[in-house]
């Protein structure tokens, strides 16, 4: 109609709404009641400062904008609570706040001039325009949240930068006129970083750290290009691609009836970029945006906490700590293109251990000095500030203060092992012994503590120590003897002691009433303590004892092993021991206290100086000395082993997690309803798949593990084969099965049983949800259990019994990055030594490293999702797959295994006796699996029991 006119704020093609019409807000309401009535979370408010117009102003930010707001909160939290407003004021964020009224208008709003400042920094950088604009942003009320972002459907705005920002961004950004749209560029994430991969990871890894809810938009987790020569902000809403099918699998539709056209840009192309590529690739910008995701939503620091920024010298790098309720992150970025160097002032973290969370790596413990840190061209850290975890045994921190005894004066200084300071001490020792790691007595009642010896050791420049042998009796079952170190400090010693070293004490010594108590405290923690051992085995010390004496004795490759005088062999103690405390000495010897010693030379000490002298190309540790305890006619007690210490990059164990998680994540990027079957699952059991073909698609996702493992099953062979040829003299050689023996095995797994599945069925009530179920399942398979032991009497069995390892499992091999070395030959810690000492089929060994493998399979899964990377709506599906991967892997073991063998006698030749009888010992590990996780580790307790489940069903 002539001389018709409506008003707009922007764009003639979007007339705006008339707000001061009342069917008008009636009608707006109706729209939003259809859209949350569909289940839609939110909506965001589209240039929400610009509602109302007003004769002479701006029509900005006016109140009766605030107004409406408000009723339009009122009405969407009465209908439809929990539902989100976000606001879109592009205004400093000082206007900003504004439209979060006191909580009772927007919910949320965008953040608009921190997304232009991290680009500047990142191009410049320079950590300053993050911060200067952090620093201009207000508080907001507690129960608002900015929204931050990256990119949008929108140009990338830069209205609320200086001129001279401007320029600068449009000089680096947009060179080309074309990308440049009113105050902004129309470009996407990945065009605007040039396709920089490491650079898109570092924009993120700031997007999802600041303040505030971050915002993906759609494209961005895969990369998507952008089109600038279709003019407006069109470019950057071109059609989502799905997949390299017609119209990139977003329509079935002729691609000219497409609202725009999908990208064929090269080095964007549809065809190459799209969700299905990348979701069958674990390596992908996807993948890798899904596990920021996944990561992030653990810790309500980053969505809530405080921003606290540290200013190192080095301004290329950005640092800050996140802090909510019990939870403190760091978060360190390098924005520069090149590798960077940062000193970051930590100190008022100190006692923290900084954890990063993408691989939850321990690094070193933040201290008074300055925390150095390395990071890589566009990288960046997150970590959890933790208080260290202490382990039973670490020297780091420890029980409070008022939780450790003190004994009295008549107990102090020399008179500290007399009569009436043995009783005193005796008396304290249960409480520390059960705070050790290393104690296998915690699910036991103590009955009474005798202390059998106290054996001065050399001062060595430190403190006075003894070492302690300490018999416990218990209400039920057989006494044991531990080995405590024990050496006092008083002055300013204990205060150092109790400083560096507090969970390491034992008890406080009171002196004299008016002076502050010493304190007794566990020596081996104790650098010059550690040093007195090595020299008193490098000296053949014999230390008289009150019952008997402590002989150390090097053997004849001490001297290599050790090196010149030159050699460093500074002591270390090693945390994280399980059954036994441990010593590095520089890069040469490590020395290992035998906790819980007995009478008999400990097998450790007696395999290994057997395969050191007669079988040294054998892959294990070379001995180097040892320490007995010796009583008048009684055998010596092994108290330690020293042994030559072997360069590595961790035990099998670790290794073999690290692959699992790999190959989880391979799996991951198959679709959801896509499960292991024919070929890659099949039916038959570990031995059977032995002596099948591989298939390639098995081959393909568990990948160069495959061989690792089968350099392991070689390596298991040659030591079997090693142990069965060397000291017959010295009680090695192989003795053939008898029905005697038969007998003897099946006694000892329906002992087990005895003893394992009524403590069970104790314990089942008090188990969690999911893992009581499966103990109940066990349970009432205990029938099936007792025939499946019961099989091993059925006929006579082929194959000897050798001298084995006895406790064999991925933790107990090294991986020195090319090959592997076994260690820790001392059997199962639970068992007496002479059980330990016997000699079994070594099809044991191969039981104990398959059930290892079981548990890489599951704990890695678990753990997977317990991180978030397993969504719980695969954990069904993945179980599967970790199921897959422990039959495959342990087949690949074994037929390696057999291989090397050979022609060997000590293991069965027919199929049918080698099938039987390692299934009887693969369950017998697992139930006795059952009773060590009950008693030590409840939260591992479901990987045993489904073990058992699983073997008893497959053989069925």
């Amino acid at each position: 109609t002539a001389g018709a006119y409506y008003w707009h704020r922007f764009y003639s093609h979007q007339p705006d709404l008339n707000f001061d019409n009342p069917e008008m807000r009636r009608a707006l309401l109706q729209v939003v009641d259809q859209w949350l009535g569909m289940g839609v979370d939110g909506l965001r408010l589209d240039a929400v400062p610009y509602l109302y117009e007003r004769e002479g102003t701006s029509c900005e930010n006016l109140p009766e904008t605030h107004e409406y707001l408000k009723e339009l909160r009122r009405h969407v939290d009465e209908r439809f609570p929990g539902r989100v407003l976000l606001g879109e004021a592009n205004q400093w964020p000082e206007d900003a706040i504004a439209y979060f009224g006191s909580g009772d208008e927007c919910n949320m709003a965008f953040h608009f001039p921190l997304m232009p400042r991290l680009f500047m920094a990142v191009h410049m950088e320079d950590r300053f325009p993050i911060i200067d604009i952090l620093q201009q942003t207000p508080p907001i009320p507690q129960s608002c949240q900015w929204a931050v972002f990256l990119r949008n459907h929108d140009e990338l705005t830069l209205e609320m930068v200086t001129d001279e920002d401007r320029d600068y961004m449009y000089r680096v950004y947009a060179q080309d006129r074309e990308a440049r749209v009113n105050l902004g560029i129309r470009r996407r994430l990945a065009p605007l970083l040039n396709n920089n991969r490491r650079r898109i990871e570092l924009m993120n890894g700031l997007l999802f750290s600041l303040p505030g809810a971050p915002i993906i938009y759609y494209g961005d987790e895969i990369g998507m290009g952008d089109n600038v020569y279709l003019g407006d902000r069109n470019g950057v809403r071109t059609p989502m691609q799905w997949s390299g099918d017609r119209n990139a699998g977003f329509s079935l539709a002729n691609p000219q009836r497409l609202y725009l056209p999908v990208i064929t840009d090269p080095e964007y192309h549809y065809a190459t970029v799209n969700v299905e590529a990348q979701q069958s690739n674990p390596h992908s910008l996807l993948w890798w945006t899904r596990r920021l995701i996944a990561l992030r939503k653990r810790y309500k620091a980053f969505a809530r906490g405080s921003i606290e920024f540290l200013y190192p010298e080095n301004r290329k790098v950005l640092a800050f700590v996140r802090r909510y309720e019990n939870e403190t992150m760091l978060f360190v970025a390098n924005l520069s293109r090149f590798v960077q160097y940062v000193q970051l002032d930590m100190s008022p973290y100190k006692g923290t251990v900084p954890v990063e969370l993408f691989g939850l790596t321990e690094f070193p413990e933040v201290t008074d000095s300055p925390y150095f840190l390395t990071l890589g061209p566009h990288a960046f850290y997150w970590f959890a500030l933790e208080k260290r975890h202490v382990e039973a045994d670490a020297p780091g921190r420890g029980p409070e203060p008022a939780s450790v005894p003190e004994l009295s004066a008549l107990t102090s200084g020399n008179g500290l092992f007399s009569s009436v300071g043995r009783g005193a001490l005796e008396g304290v020792l249960p409480q520390y012994l059960r705070s050790r790691r290393w104690f296998g007595g915690k699910g036991r009642q103590i009955q009474a503590v005798e202390m059998i010896d106290a054996v001065d050791m050399p001062a060595n420049g430190g403190p006075e120590a003894q070492l302690l042998l300490v018999k416990l009796s218990y209400v039920e079952g057989e006494p044991e003897i531990y080995l405590i170190t024990v050496a006092s400090a008083v002055g300013d010693e204990a205060e150092q002691v109790a400083r560096n070293m507090p969970n390491s004490i034992i008890a406080r010594v009171r002196r004299r009433p008016d002076e502050p108590p010493g304190v007794l405290y566990e020596a081996v923690n104790d650098k010059h303590f550690a040093a007195s051992l090595l020299d008193s085995i490098a000296k053949r010390r014999r230390l008289k004892g009150s019952a008997g004496e402590i002989v150390t004795s090097p053997t004849e490759v001490f001297r290599q092993v050790r090196g010149g005088p030159d050699a460093n062999i500074d002591p270390s103690p090693l945390v994280g021991d399980q059954t036994n405390s441990s010593v590095v000495y520089g890069d040469k010897l490590i020395l290992k206290l035998f906790r819980r010693p007995d009478e008999g030379v400990n097998p450790d000490l007696e395999i290994g100086r057997v395969l050191t002298e007669e079988k040294p190309a054998v892959q294990v540790p070379a001995v180097a000395g040892y320490i007995e305890y010796r009583r008048h006619r009684r055998e010596p007690m092994t108290l330690a082993v020293l042994q030559s210490y072997v360069p590595n990059e961790g035990d099998a164990w670790n290794y073999t997690l690290d692959n699992v998680g790999s190959y989880l994540e391979r799996v991951l990027s198959k679709p959801a309803e896509a499960g292991p079957a024919g070929e890659f699952l099949p039916a038959d059991d570990v031995l059977h798949l032995a002596g099948r073909e591989m298939p390639d698609e098995v081959r393909d996702l568990i990948g160069t593990y495959l061989q690792s493992v089968g350099l392991l099953g070689q390596r298991t062979a040659e030591l079997h084969l090693a142990l069965a040829s060397a000291g017959a003299s010295a009680g090695f050689a192989p003795e053939p099965f008898t029905g005697l023996h038969q007998r003897s095995l099946y006694q000892s797994t329906r002992g087990l049983m005895a003893s394992v599945f009524p403590a069970l069925q104790r314990k089942v009530d008090s188990l969690q949800d999911g893992v009581r179920e499966e103990a109940r399942t066990v349970l009432g398979l205990e029938p099936e259990v007792l025939r499946r032991f019961q099989s091993i009497l059925q006929g006579q069995l082929t194959g000897m019994r050798i001298r084995c390892h006895g406790d064999y499992h991925l933790g107990q091999v090294l991986f020195t990055g090319k090959d592997f070395v076994i260690i820790d030959f001392e059997g199962e810690p639970t068992r007496p030594l002479s059980q330990r000492r016997l000699k079994r089929s070594p099809l044991k060994d191969v039981a104990g490293m398959l059930r290892s493998f079981h548990y890489a399979a599951y704990s890695a899964l678990f753990n997977q999702a317990a991180r978030g990377i397993v969504p719980a709506t695969r954990i069904a599906n993945m179980e599967a797959w970790a199921g897959a991967w422990y039959k495959w892997v342990g087949a690949s073991f074994l037929r390696e295994y057999l291989h090397a063998m050979g022609e060997s006698p000590i293991v069965p030749r027919r199929q049918d006796e080698l099938s039987k009888l390692l299934s009887v010992l693969v369950l017998e590990k697992a139930v006795y699996e059952v009773d060590y996780e009950l008693n030590n580790r409840p939260d591992w307790l479901r990987i045993p029991l489904r073990g058992v489940i699983q073997e008893i069903k497959h053989h069925h």
